[in-house]
């Protein structure tokens, strides 16, 4: 969790990793090679498998048809395991890490401060000691009122887990995705990608960082930055999860389809902000690019879809989610990949 620097040092063999969506058939494929960071199953659906590297996301994919594979595929052999019950896969230069935890009876903010006391502690015996981009799954999170509200209580235990407080600040704090499971399990599911080198974050100008908001929204602001440049060649922009957010306030309430447009802007708004420092990024978002959308309402499945086939070029791959938004009034939120390697 040191403070990030320039894109580029360090003197390593840049990392590269092809982070794509693959048709479910390929996967015993890329298991039984040494390729194979981490692989992703969305839904009921997925298979249940006994390998580090395969992790069930406890979101049900919308929209029909049978739902992809997210594959995090490295150019280099990896290895994998287990640690008291944390999965992990390294190929050396790239982390992928994943933690369950049962919350019992304590609650979420107690079952964050040991799920982030827990990666702490690993990244820190780890030869890829720096966060790059985290998820987080945790049911019902916007259940309760005021400072009791659940997502807001995971926050103060992230942040306990991560040791810092509500003064601290932009440079240590991964790009980050919270979202509610709507399968009534309380069970946190935590998964990141860390690295050697630290990455550099990436603040969007149109929003408020999320580090800063006022008490309003809780005794602890959310800790994560925008996006994430990571460090050498060969690796995309990592976006944290964005929706219709302006300052701090949230905009466009019941109208779904232009909380869209407006997270769609703000998406742009990342894109912009991060070329500033690696002009070579793709300047919008298009093929180069990897989109999760997360949808509140199933109902709103076609109009988000609809939306999106307009703004959006065809070649843009994304997958709809349904899944529960961290504020009650926002409807959608997206993250993704933007500028990945061809």
């Amino acid at each position: 969790m040191s403070r990030a620097r320039p894109i580029g040092g360090g003197g390593l063999r840049p990392a590269a990793l092809q982070m794509r969506y693959l048709e479910a058939a390929e996967l015993p494929r890329l298991l039984a090679g040494d390729r194979l960071l981490a692989a992703f199953g969305f839904g009921a659906g997925a298979p249940r498998l006994d390998d580090p590297r395969w992790l069930r996301v406890p979101l049900q994919p919308l929209g029909g048809g049978t739902a992809p594979v997210e594959a995090w595929i490295s150019q280099a052999p990896v290895r994998h395991g287990r640690d008291a019950g944390l999965a992990w896969a390294s190929d050396g230069q790239l982390l992928f890490g994943a933690l369950e935890l049962e919350e019992g009876g304590d609650g979420i903010h107690a079952t964050a401060q040991r799920a982030y006391a827990r990666i702490r502690a690993f990244l820190a015996a780890s030869p890829c000691p720096h966060l790059l981009r985290m998820w987080n799954y945790l049911d019902a999170i916007t259940e309760g009122e005021g400072d009791a509200e659940r997502y807001r209580q995971f926050c103060v235990g992230r942040a306990a887990g991560l040791g810092i407080g509500a003064g601290d600040g932009d440079c240590r704090l991964p790009a980050a995705t919270a979202i509610g499971r709507c399968d009534g399990r309380r069970v946190l599911q935590v998964y990141w990608l860390a690295a050697r080198e630290p990455g550099l974050a990436v603040e969007n100008p149109r929003q408020l960082s999320a580090y800063r908001y006022p008490r309003q929204y809780g005794p602890q602001p959310p800790s994560f930055a925008r996006a994430m440049l990571p460090a050498g060649a060969g690796l995309p922009l990592l976006i944290s999860g964005t929706a219709a957010i302006v300052g701090h306030a949230s905009l466009h309430p019941g109208r779904v389809q232009a909380q869209v447009d407006e997270t769609l802007a703000n998406l742009q708004a990342l894109v912009d902000a991060a070329r500033v420092h690696a002009p070579g990024l793709p300047p919008a978002l298009g093929a180069g690019s990897l989109l999760k959308v997360y949808v509140r309402q199933a109902s709103d499945a076609a109009a988000v879809a609809e939306r999106l086939a307009r703004q959006l070029p065809p070649a843009l791959p994304r997958l709809l989610l349904h899944a529960q938004v961290c504020r009650r009034e926002l409807l959608v939120e997206i993250d993704g990949l933007h500028g990945l390697p061809a």
